[in-house]
């Protein structure tokens, strides 16, 4: 059985997930794309910052921050 698309701020602190769809505006998501976040890679979170915002992934092998707003909108598939 299959686990539920959720928002990447919705993974425990450490988990990883496949990003499944991207609902970041189109004049924002080029930048995301350009830094290897795209549909079907896998990604982990790595930590919120002490006010939640901004958020720490890991994706191909390096750390990426994101606003939590733009977390929000990034579904992903939690790996098994």
């Amino acid at each position: 059985m299959s686990a539920a698309i959720l928002p990447l701020t919705s993974l425990p602190t450490g988990a990883s997930g496949t990003v499944t769809e991207i609902k970041v505006p189109v004049e924002q998501r080029g930048r995301l794309l350009e830094m290897g976040l795209l549909v079907g890679t896998l990604v982990q979170l790595i930590r919120f910052a002490p006010l939640g915002d901004p958020v720490e992934i890991k994706v191909r092998g390096y750390n990426l921050t994101l606003r939590r707003h733009d977390a929000e909108l990034i579904l992903v598939q939690p790996k098994e």
